[in-house]
């Protein structure tokens, strides 16, 4: 809609003011989609401010047409689900299920950052895991340093939750669970080396990029869901 109103106005005129306000306030309070607006959008809050502009960037109604399409695409690829991995919806759902106010917040800041800022999505990534295992901990009444380490949480929360590898004697299990750890020691490396959480005296040997980003959000979103269905279940026992 937000498209065919622009599109309207590039060529001919619109009435559609008031729907492209609305539409235009609700993508800008959504963290998932501000930055995937075109940047037009982004600075144009009226159709009588967005008019000067596609009036000077081009002067048929085809190119018209052709700049307002294009700059869609990202958003609507987004919407459609291209830029979504499997395991986006699957720890949405549990992450959403345990604290939709906070944890599920910060998940969504953690995938709407993978694209555009991967350095803010590895940060995220490392928040979102302290944040599930700050809260299991607190909501099985164990007692922990707000300065305790992501290692550290994690095998407080593992003890509790009956993850641990030295709690089995089970050889797969115990390979998958030290594998979790592996996976948890990891991230926390990651963020230190190559996320902007850090001040740094010296050049980043490796700049994340977007691949980097995607890597560790999936990792954390896979293990925060973990401990998340694993916590929930043994509360309901």
């Amino acid at each position: 809609m937000m498209e065919s109103i622009l599109i309207e106005s590039a060529t001919g005129g619109s009435n559609g003011t008031k729907y492209y306000e609305y539409l235009r306030r609700e993508f800008m309070r959504s963290e998932n989609t501000r930055h995937l607006l075109p940047d037009f959008v982004r600075t144009h809050r009226t159709l009588g401010a967005f008019w000067p502009y596609i009036r000077d960037a081009a002067g048929s109604y085809a190119d018209r047409r052709m700049i307002i399409t294009n700059a869609f695409t990202p958003l609507i690829d987004y919407l459609e689900g291209r830029d979504l991995a499997p395991m986006d919806s699957v720890a949405s759902d549990s992450l959403r299920s345990f604290d939709s106010e906070g944890v599920h917040e910060v998940w969504e800041k953690a995938l709407s950052r993978r694209k555009t800022d991967p350095e803010g999505a590895i940060t995220i990534a490392r928040t979102l895991l302290e944040t599930v295992l700050k809260r299991i901990l607190d909501e099985t009444g164990t007692e922990h340093s707000d300065t305790a380490d992501l290692p550290k949480l994690y095998r407080m929360a593992a003890e509790e939750l009956n993850l641990s590898p030295t709690q089995h004697s089970a050889e797969a299990i115990k390979m998958i669970l030290g594998g979790a750890t592996t996976v948890v020691n990891g991230l926390g490396t990651l963020r230190n080396r190559l996320s902007d959480s850090h001040g740094r005296s010296e050049k980043i040997p490796v700049r994340p990029a977007e691949r980097h980003a995607k890597l560790a959000v999936n990792m954390a979103g896979t293990m925060a869901s973990f401990l998340v269905e694993t916590h929930l279940d043994r509360q309901k026992s």
